[in-house]
């Protein structure tokens, strides 16, 4: 028997298995976290050239749309528990690789580059599986809360793993303590997903087959509100994001240092952090869909008015603004895609959900380094934050469905 009333702030800790996957999770992610800034850092120290940094981007997406059909097969397929053991441990041994490569002498950056496609390996693998688990964690009258609270967790490593990751490199002056620290941090989150002891998983009944393969594409496709809400997301994060070009403004235009650097990339998190557990408690309930395209525009004049900053306080506060805004839009985009999907194509869904969010985020690190080697940094990130503002313009008229949404208690899963 579930204890606590479906609105209590803390509903989701009330269940053991909820608490080991958050710990997972939050190791996993501030090691991954840490790793992002030591090796932007080395390759922008070593080259100077910002296309280097996408890159990084584009080596870790690559996996995610290779393999994007079996991402979500497996995940519906396999026990999702073993799937995530599996990449964890890759991670880890990722991680190992890339101290292997700091120690190394003439060793070309490309064989980082490879590494990095196994990282974009695992974490294609686990999106699906991790996505398509924690449902079966929580009751559904605790399912919004415990939303609510990943996110925020998911927050918390956003910030703890930059600021880690960048004060370590500051203090050693090299990037070889970071990676054993990440390496922790994953044997970390094996041992936590190891304890795990979620409900019996049914697997898809049926041999594997390419309409099997592509029933999530035909889903997504079909439901305009999932198919709105990730295409929001994914165009606004791949014009807007700046994240992929923080080292140059740290090392050039703001003087700031690997610990500097750190703190740009921790401040996004905080403000979504801050924002997530606001909806912990006071939970989004009313006009999500409208509340969501707002929050998007005010992330694109966010990404212009940091362009422009030449101020570190000034670039930590809209940075801020930004995560916090960003943040809703996860918020709702991840409660709509859970709870207008059955739980059986969950998995493959959700691989059609984190191919959207690679695209946005690892895809949009690609972007922003190809169009800062042609424009300059500064305009790049300005052309991208104004593209961001026309792309909710576009995506409010294109998908009515998402903008009339008045409750998210009032979605439920269609017919498959």
């Amino acid at each position: 028997m579930v204890s606590g009333q479906p609105g209590a702030a803390l509903a989701a800790f009330e269940h053991r298995d909820f608490r080991l996957y958050q710990a997972a999770r939050l190791c996993m992610t501030i090691g991954l976290q840490m790793q992002g800034v030591a090796l932007g850092w080395q390759i922008y120290s070593r080259t100077k050239n910002p296309l280097d940094l996408g890159y990084v981007g584009l080596a870790e997406f690559l996996p995610a749309i290779v393999f994007a059909l079996f991402t979500g097969h497996t995940a519906d397929r396999l026990n999702r528990r073993r799937v995530l053991l599996g990449c964890q441990s890759l991670l880890a041994l990722c991680s190992l690789g890339l101290l292997a490569l700091t120690f190394a002498t003439d060793v070309s950056i490309r064989w980082a580059y490879a590494v990095l496609f196994l990282v974009g390996t695992a974490r294609a693998f686990a999106g699906p599986a991790s996505s398509a688990l924690m449902p079966n964690l929580v009751p559904t009258a605790h399912f919004a809360n415990a939303v609510a609270w990943s996110s925020s967790i998911w927050q918390v490593a956003t910030i703890a793993g930059p600021a880690l990751g960048g004060l370590f490199y500051s203090l050693s002056g090299s990037a070889a303590h970071v990676y054993v620290g990440c390496a922790a941090l994953e044997l970390g989150a094996v041992l936590f997903t190891f304890c795990l002891r979620p409900p019996h998983q049914v697997p898809e009944a049926g041999a594997a087959s390419l309409s099997r393969l592509l029933a999530g594409v035909r889903y997504v496709w079909k439901s305009k509100i999932i198919l709105g809400s990730i295409s929001l997301d994914l165009f606004a994060v791949l014009l807007g994001g700046v994240v992929a070009l923080l080292p140059v403004f740290a090392q050039d235009i703001l003087r700031v240092g690997p610990a500097g650097m750190g703190a740009l990339r921790s401040a996004p998190g905080a403000g979504a952090a801050v924002i997530a557990i606001l909806l912990a408690f006071r939970p989004l309930e009313r006009r999500p869909g409208k509340i969501m395209f707002a929050c998007v525009g005010m992330f694109g004049l966010c990404t212009i008015a940091f362009g422009l900053s030449r101020s570190f306080v000034v670039s930590l506060l809209v940075l801020f603004v930004a995560g916090a805004s960003d943040m809703v839009s996860v918020f709702v985009r991840h409660t709509v895609v859970q709870l207008t999907t059955p739980d059986s194509m969950r998995g493959r869904v959700s691989a059609v959900n984190l191919v959207f969010i690679g695209a946005s985020n690892e895809l949009g690190e690609f972007e922003s380094g190809v169009t800062a080697a042609w424009l300059g940094v500064v305009p790049a990130v300005l052309v991208g934050g104004v593209g961001t503002c026309l792309i909710v313009l576009a995506c409010a008229a294109a998908f009515p469905e998402l903008w009339k949404i008045q409750r998210l208690s009032d979605l439920r899963p269609a017919d498959p």
